[in-house]
């Protein structure tokens, strides 16, 4: 499985010396007890690790210029426990390179009406203290986030938490590299990118070899380590033979599971954490991968088809931002236009993610009328049910444009004894009519990442982190 680091989030109070040395000693207590809580609520996937209180510029700025050479920390939380003059924040917050939260919080939830006096309300104020931060914030268009509410509460302990995620992943995608398998699909247009703006805006990596080079690291495979991998396989999945002899259908599975191993070394000597493969770029390939794509993005590594490179650096960061939980590539596939019954039938020939499946998979061997090669072993499986977002990237030139919409994922009505694939069947919130003439009209694509895991408002901020446009469709 892909690692993450460990990530910590430095957490600071704005103040001023306004009203005595004393008061700010009890700032920094009542900022530590919400750092420690924080901590011990168990929602939090990354630690809060309270600083300082900040009441100077050349103390803010020497901070900030701290957050960014500290590889360690992914971002700042940043709380005004009352006026804290924000010209103050100025410098330091221009230097600021990584993500940044203005918890609008108070330490207190309550007006302790019968004893409020004005050393309450110097500790008090940030009714106060968040509209003259978060003025700064917005005048320097630094697209930061705002939470709101008592910092003691479920749902803005949660709200903390899915931002965490969504910095952790905007850090983590300065460090994407997409190993491309073969060119993009011939004649196709909406795979295509600007590959260098991609890596100046959002870090993302993108790199061409010959389907030769890769070729070459499959057949150095040891057939011993090919044994472990079927043995492991078998105790996760179900294998089917089906209509296969027991030679045929063995061989099949050990060449997906050489091709695995062989693309898993390639990418890990390289350093890569995304890759593309392209069917009409197969010379030297026995098969086409299906099964090892799978088990690749079923690790966490991010895949594009057809030379796709946006989904998969995508999906690398919706990864990443999912702790790789019911997050998998998809296609639209097909549709149920039927009154009652209106739909998008996912799937694609053979690499959609087993993190999303309601059954156990089944390793079958069947057919590809696709590519010219011999029969890919792949997992079959039935997708869940519940809520979830379907995302795409797509690039417009004068900038790259997220598109999204909510969902209603189904299981699909009935088996497909004869399309044996990984499927999910799902339907836009604003219904199928809606919300397909939307995305067209906006100009996504067919490659998407659908999650369970993530929520929109999550993808609209890692899209205004990266300053994408956003097409997101309610």
């Amino acid at each position: 499985m892909l690692s993450v680091p460990d990530y910590e989030f430095w957490f600071v109070t704005g103040s001023q010396h306004l009203y005595g040395e004393e008061q700010l000693k009890s700032v920094a207590k009542d900022a530590q007890d919400i750092a420690d809580k924080l901590n011990a609520s168990g929602k939090l996937p990354y630690k809060v690790v309270f600083k300082d209180v900040m009441t100077t510029a050349d103390g803010i700025t020497k901070f900030m210029k701290e957050v960014n050479y500290n590889d360690k920390v992914a971002g700042v939380i940043t709380w005004m426990h009352t006026f804290s003059p924000a010209k103050n924040w100025i410098r330091g917050t221009e230097l600021l390179q990584k993500p940044l939260l203005h918890l609008a919080t108070q330490y207190l939830n309550n007006i302790p009406y019968a004893d409020i006096d004005f050393d309450y309300m110097n500790l008090n104020q940030s009714a106060h203290g968040d509209r003259e931060y978060a003025y700064i914030n917005a005048r320097l268009q630094k697209n930061n986030k705002i939470v709101y509410g008592y910092w003691g509460d479920d749902d803005v302990q949660e709200e903390i938490a899915r931002w965490e995620d969504v910095a952790v992943a905007y850090n983590e995608s300065f460090k994407v590299k997409v190993a491309r398998f073969g060119d993009t699909m011939r004649n196709v247009a909406v795979t295509e990118g600007d590959k260098v703006q991609a890596q100046i805006q959002m870090g993302w990596t993108v790199d061409y070899y010959g389907i030769g080079d890769l070729v070459k690291e499959i057949n150095a495979v040891d057939s011993a380590d090919v044994d472990k991998e079927y043995a492991d396989l078998e105790s996760r999945y179900e294998m089917v033979q089906g209509d296969n002899d027991a030679d045929k259908y063995t061989h099949s599975v050990r060449v997906q599971l050489q091709q695995y191993l062989g693309i898993k070394r390639f990418l890990e000597k390289g350093g890569y954490t995304a890759f593309t493969t392209n069917f009409e770029d197969l010379y030297g390939m026995e098969q086409l991968p299906g099964l090892a794509a799978q088990l690749l993005i079923r690790d966490g590594y991010g895949f594009g088809a057809e030379g796709d490179w946006k989904t998969a650096a995508l999906g690398r960061v919706m990864k990443i931002m999912s702790h790789n939980k019911q997050t998998a590539f998809m296609e639209d596939y097909t549709l149920d236009l039927r009154k009652g019954h209106e739909a998008i039938l996912g799937s694609h020939m053979l690499e959609v993610d087993p993190s999303i499946a309601s059954d156990k998979p089944r390793v079958e061997v069947h057919p590809l009328d696709i590519g010219g090669k011999a029969d890919p072993a792949r997992l079959v499986f039935t997708g869940s049910e519940g809520d979830a977002i379907d995302v795409t990237v797509s690039d417009f030139r004068d900038n790259f444009k997220m598109i999204s919409y909510a969902v209603d994922a189904h299981k699909p009505e009935a088996e497909t004894p004869k399309l044996p694939v990984a499927k999910q069947l799902w339907t836009p919130k604003v219904g199928l009519k809606n919300g397909a003439l939307a995305w067209m009209q906006a100009g996504g694509g067919h490659h998407t990442m659908l999650s369970f895991s993530l929520t929109e408002e999550q993808m609209e901020d890692f899209a205004t982190m990266m300053h994408m446009n956003k097409a997101f469709i309610k």
